[in-house]
Protein backbone atom coordinates (compact mmCIF):
# COMPACT_ATOMS: atom_id res chain seq x y z
CA UNK A 1 0.00 0.00 0.00
CA UNK A 2 1.00 3.45 -0.85
CA UNK A 3 1.82 4.86 2.72
CA UNK A 4 2.28 8.69 1.06
CA UNK A 5 -1.91 8.02 0.49
CA UNK A 6 -2.30 6.99 3.95
CA UNK A 7 -3.96 9.60 6.43
CA UNK A 8 -3.46 9.62 10.29
CA UNK A 9 -6.65 10.26 12.37
CA UNK A 10 -5.13 10.84 15.62
CA UNK A 11 -6.67 9.12 18.93
CA UNK A 12 -10.19 10.38 20.18
CA UNK A 13 -10.93 12.71 17.01
CA UNK A 14 -12.41 12.67 13.75
CA UNK A 15 -12.52 13.87 10.24
CA UNK A 16 -14.52 14.40 7.35
CA UNK A 17 -14.32 14.59 3.55
CA UNK A 18 -15.81 13.86 0.39
CA UNK A 19 -15.66 10.26 -1.55
CA UNK A 20 -16.49 10.48 -5.26
CA UNK A 21 -19.33 7.85 -6.58
CA UNK A 22 -16.85 5.00 -8.02
CA UNK A 23 -14.12 5.68 -4.90
CA UNK A 24 -12.85 3.56 -2.87
CA UNK A 25 -12.35 3.88 0.81
CA UNK A 26 -9.81 1.79 2.83
CA UNK A 27 -10.33 2.59 6.61
CA UNK A 28 -7.13 0.66 8.24
CA UNK A 29 -6.43 -0.36 12.00
CA UNK A 30 -2.57 0.67 12.35
CA UNK A 31 -2.07 -0.83 15.35
CA UNK A 32 -4.40 -3.07 16.30
CA UNK A 33 -8.47 -3.60 18.65
CA UNK A 34 -9.15 0.15 17.87
CA UNK A 35 -12.44 0.75 16.41
CA UNK A 36 -13.43 3.17 13.54
CA UNK A 37 -16.99 5.08 13.92
CA UNK A 38 -18.13 5.65 10.03
CA UNK A 39 -21.23 7.97 8.78
CA UNK A 40 -22.20 8.47 5.16
CA UNK A 41 -24.49 11.27 3.39
CA UNK A 42 -25.71 11.79 0.19
CA UNK A 43 -23.49 14.99 -0.97
CA UNK A 44 -26.42 16.52 -3.21
CA UNK A 45 -29.22 15.44 -0.80
CA UNK A 46 -27.55 15.46 3.00
CA UNK A 47 -31.42 14.03 4.59
CA UNK A 48 -30.15 11.07 2.83
CA UNK A 49 -28.05 9.36 5.52
CA UNK A 50 -26.21 5.89 6.30
CA UNK A 51 -29.27 3.64 7.65
CA UNK A 52 -28.39 0.45 10.40
CA UNK A 53 -31.95 -0.38 10.55
CA UNK A 54 -32.73 -0.65 6.51
CA UNK A 55 -29.19 -1.94 6.31
CA UNK A 56 -29.80 -4.92 9.10
CA UNK A 57 -32.89 -5.13 7.76
CA UNK A 58 -32.32 -6.17 4.06
CA UNK A 59 -29.23 -8.27 5.21
CA UNK A 60 -31.11 -10.14 7.96
CA UNK A 61 -28.65 -10.44 9.46
CA UNK A 62 -26.16 -7.66 12.27
CA UNK A 63 -22.66 -8.65 11.24
CA UNK A 64 -21.47 -7.49 7.35
CA UNK A 65 -18.65 -8.17 5.77
CA UNK A 66 -17.34 -8.22 2.08
CA UNK A 67 -19.64 -8.11 -0.53
CA UNK A 68 -22.61 -6.18 1.76
CA UNK A 69 -24.43 -3.11 0.89
CA UNK A 70 -25.26 -0.49 3.04
CA UNK A 71 -28.14 1.08 2.64
CA UNK A 72 -29.03 4.56 3.35
CA UNK A 73 -32.66 5.68 4.95
CA UNK A 74 -34.57 5.99 1.53
CA UNK A 75 -33.15 2.34 0.69
CA UNK A 76 -30.34 3.25 -1.82
CA UNK A 77 -26.78 1.44 -1.43
CA UNK A 78 -24.73 4.85 -0.80
CA UNK A 79 -21.43 2.32 -0.26
CA UNK A 80 -20.44 -1.31 -0.84
CA UNK A 81 -17.77 -3.29 0.95
CA UNK A 82 -15.88 -4.99 -1.30
CA UNK A 83 -12.58 -6.27 0.77
CA UNK A 84 -12.62 -7.07 4.82
CA UNK A 85 -9.73 -8.63 6.64
CA UNK A 86 -11.64 -8.86 9.85
CA UNK A 87 -15.09 -9.96 9.27
CA UNK A 88 -16.52 -8.31 12.54
CA UNK A 89 -18.29 -4.85 12.64
CA UNK A 90 -20.68 -3.46 14.28
CA UNK A 91 -24.06 -1.80 13.06
CA UNK A 92 -26.44 -1.41 16.23
CA UNK A 93 -24.17 0.87 18.82
CA UNK A 94 -24.68 4.87 18.61
CA UNK A 95 -21.49 6.98 18.40
CA UNK A 96 -20.26 7.20 21.99
CA UNK A 97 -20.89 10.78 23.44
CA UNK A 98 -20.10 12.37 26.73
CA UNK A 99 -23.43 11.27 27.48
CA UNK A 100 -22.14 7.98 27.01
CA UNK A 101 -19.49 8.48 29.25
CA UNK A 102 -21.45 10.09 31.67
CA UNK A 103 -24.42 7.47 32.18
CA UNK A 104 -22.42 4.12 31.36
CA UNK A 105 -19.12 5.03 32.64
CA UNK A 106 -20.06 7.85 35.30
CA UNK A 107 -17.51 10.38 34.05
CA UNK A 108 -18.01 13.83 35.73
CA UNK A 109 -15.91 15.59 33.31
CA UNK A 110 -17.12 12.99 29.84
CA UNK A 111 -15.03 13.75 26.80
CA UNK A 112 -16.93 14.48 23.38
CA UNK A 113 -17.10 10.94 22.18
CA UNK A 114 -17.20 10.04 18.56
CA UNK A 115 -20.55 11.89 18.31
CA UNK A 116 -18.80 15.28 19.37
CA UNK A 117 -16.18 14.70 16.83
CA UNK A 118 -18.38 13.86 14.06
CA UNK A 119 -20.60 16.51 14.64
CA UNK A 120 -17.34 19.02 14.87
CA UNK A 121 -15.93 17.57 11.61
CA UNK A 122 -19.44 17.28 9.93
CA UNK A 123 -20.36 20.97 10.50
CA UNK A 124 -18.24 23.06 7.70
CA UNK A 125 -20.39 20.43 5.45
CA UNK A 126 -23.66 21.87 7.00
CA UNK A 127 -25.25 18.86 8.79
CA UNK A 128 -26.36 19.65 12.29
CA UNK A 129 -25.53 17.02 15.21
CA UNK A 130 -29.04 15.40 15.34
CA UNK A 131 -28.51 14.24 11.43
CA UNK A 132 -25.62 12.09 13.38
CA UNK A 133 -27.53 8.56 12.37
CA UNK A 134 -25.90 5.30 13.88
CA UNK A 135 -21.94 4.62 12.52
CA UNK A 136 -21.13 1.81 11.20
CA UNK A 137 -18.71 0.65 13.72
CA UNK A 138 -15.92 -0.35 11.74
CA UNK A 139 -14.03 -3.48 13.95
CA UNK A 140 -15.97 -2.73 16.85
CA UNK A 141 -16.88 -6.24 18.17
CA UNK A 142 -20.11 -6.73 19.56
CA UNK A 143 -21.54 -10.10 20.31
CA UNK A 144 -25.33 -10.88 20.95
CA UNK A 145 -26.64 -13.45 23.15
CA UNK A 146 -29.23 -15.62 21.00
CA UNK A 147 -31.39 -16.22 23.69
CA UNK A 148 -31.56 -13.38 25.69
CA UNK A 149 -30.85 -10.54 23.24
CA UNK A 150 -27.85 -9.42 25.86
CA UNK A 151 -24.96 -7.26 24.21
CA UNK A 152 -21.83 -7.16 25.22
CA UNK A 153 -18.51 -5.04 23.75
CA UNK A 154 -15.90 -6.83 23.50
CA UNK A 155 -12.45 -6.21 22.14
CA UNK A 156 -12.28 -5.37 18.56
CA UNK A 157 -10.67 -8.69 16.30
CA UNK A 158 -8.62 -6.65 14.66
CA UNK A 159 -4.78 -7.34 14.06
CA UNK A 160 -2.49 -4.19 13.25
CA UNK A 161 -2.66 -3.75 9.54
CA UNK A 162 -6.22 -4.99 9.01
CA UNK A 163 -8.92 -3.43 6.98
CA UNK A 164 -12.29 -3.06 5.24
CA UNK A 165 -12.53 -1.48 1.92
CA UNK A 166 -15.86 0.50 1.05
CA UNK A 167 -16.76 1.38 -2.43
CA UNK A 168 -18.92 4.67 -3.25
CA UNK A 169 -22.17 4.03 -4.84
CA UNK A 170 -22.79 7.53 -5.27
CA UNK A 171 -21.13 10.86 -4.14
CA UNK A 172 -20.62 11.14 -0.36
CA UNK A 173 -19.89 13.25 2.57
CA UNK A 174 -17.85 11.20 5.18
CA UNK A 175 -17.13 11.01 8.85
CA UNK A 176 -15.35 8.78 10.14
CA UNK A 177 -13.47 8.62 13.86
CA UNK A 178 -11.14 6.78 15.98
CA UNK A 179 -12.99 6.04 18.69
CA UNK A 180 -12.73 7.10 21.71
CA UNK A 181 -14.58 4.90 24.22
CA UNK A 182 -12.17 2.72 26.33
CA UNK A 183 -14.24 -0.63 26.55
CA UNK A 184 -14.73 -0.50 22.86
CA UNK A 185 -11.16 -0.39 22.43
CA UNK A 186 -9.70 -2.67 24.97
CA UNK A 187 -8.67 -0.32 27.20
CA UNK A 188 -6.03 2.29 25.27
CA UNK A 189 -6.85 5.09 22.50
CA UNK A 190 -5.35 3.95 19.38
CA UNK A 191 -4.72 6.28 16.12
CA UNK A 192 -7.34 5.05 12.57
CA UNK A 193 -5.56 5.35 9.28
CA UNK A 194 -7.89 5.59 5.97
CA UNK A 195 -6.77 6.09 2.04
CA UNK A 196 -9.18 7.37 -0.89
CA UNK A 197 -8.52 5.80 -3.72
CA UNK A 198 -9.90 6.15 -7.80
Amino acid sequence: MDQAAVQRIAPRSGVAFTLDRGQRLTVIDPTGEQVADLVAYNRHDTGEVISSGRTLDYASRIYLTTGDPLYSNRSNVLLRIVEDTVGRHDFLLTPCSADTFRIIYGDTDPHRGCFGNLAAALAPYGIAPDAIPVAFNCFMNVPIDGATGALTVEPPLSRAGDRIVFVAETDLIIGLTACSALQSNNGSFKPIDYRVEG
